[in-house]
């Protein structure tokens, strides 16, 4: 198949669309962080810088770790991001720019988001480290593309629209499952393990009322008191955040692994917030560079 202009946008320079990174300037191993602040800080950590490449929302650096190659890059805020950054870090890793078609080998790339998130149980105080095994979208982006059901826990979303009464107009929510060995690779015992939700907005969609009222008043008590049953053990939803359930769902679609890692900064169950967690993120930061 042959991809046409209109579709995969390849710059004049030889770089992708948005990020504006070439197909050689990508690693085998990325790390993704919301903030483009963050990839500087990450970055430090590197032993020597290869390139830098800003466009937007979307920082990057490739530079090598204690003998590894890593691309860091920044996504912005959202699942809508995530599908213009994992589509793309997808065509410079498997597709022919010159060709516009598919390279005969494929290429999978080791991805592992680092962020913050919000709290929802009283075993996640604020510092905690959360690996998120299983994701809950609630943004939809999922729904869009074929194959959506052959990747995603059905029955876990069965039992979470059930216990929620999931009110029809929001759209169908959809579980994507972050890569095994790719959790167990990074998360240690450092990390809880459990489900988080990523949501499609900061306010209303995670269950803050400011001067707009919400659909479902009830809806972070439903989802506090959520438990799923799996052969490893019991799932709690540990936490919000908004980009994990799309990072997930389109790695395992597209033959990546792929995770998500979080510290908390606010405890929704406590209703604790830390406004300075910038410093104490960076013990999360050394941890992931020196497992991926």
């Amino acid at each position: 198949m042959k991809y046409e202009p209109s579709e995969l946008i390849i710059n004049e320079d030889g770089s992708i669309f948005h990020l504006h990174i070439k197909p050689e300037q990508l690693a085998d191993r990325i790390i993704l962080v919301g903030d483009p602040g963050r990839v500087s800080t990450v970055a430090r950590h590197f032993d020597a810088k290869e390139c830098e490449i800003e466009s937007r929302e979307f920082h990057s650096i490739t530079g090598t770790y204690k003998g590894k190659r890593i691309t860091v890059l920044s996504t912005g805020i959202g699942c809508d991001n995530i599908d213009i950054v994992m589509n793309e870090l997808d065509a410079l890793a498997n597709i022919d720019f010159k060709e516009r078609q598919d390279k005969p080998e494929h290429r999978t790339l080791t991805i592992v988001r680092i962020g913050t998130c919000g709290g929802l149980q009283p075993e996640a105080p604020l510092g905690t480290f959360i690996a998120s095994v299983k994701s809950i979208g609630f943004d939809g982006l999922l729904n869009y593309y074929a194959g959506r059901n052959e990747v995603c826990d059905l029955e876990l979303e069965k039992a979470f629209t059930q216990h929620m009464n999931w009110c029809p107009q929001k759209g169908a929510p959809y579980v994507a499952t972050a890569n095994p060995s790719l959790i167990e690779q990074v998360a240690g015992k450092e990390m809880l393990r459990g489900i988080t939700i990523a949501c499609g907005g900061f306010y209303g969609p995670q269950g803050r009322q400011v001067r707009l009222k919400i659909q479902d008043p009830g809806q972070n008590e439903k989802v506090e008191s959520f438990r799923y049953q799996t052969p490893e053990g019991e799932l709690k939803i540990c936490n919000f955040e908004m980009e994990s359930s799309a990072l997930a769902g389109l790695a395992s679609l597209l033959g990546h692994r792929a995770m998500t890692c979080c510290m908390v900064i606010a405890n929704r169950y406590a209703k604790e917030m830390n406004t300075e967690y910038k410093n104490s993120i960076d013990n999360l930061i050394q941890l992931v560079l020196d497992r991926v």
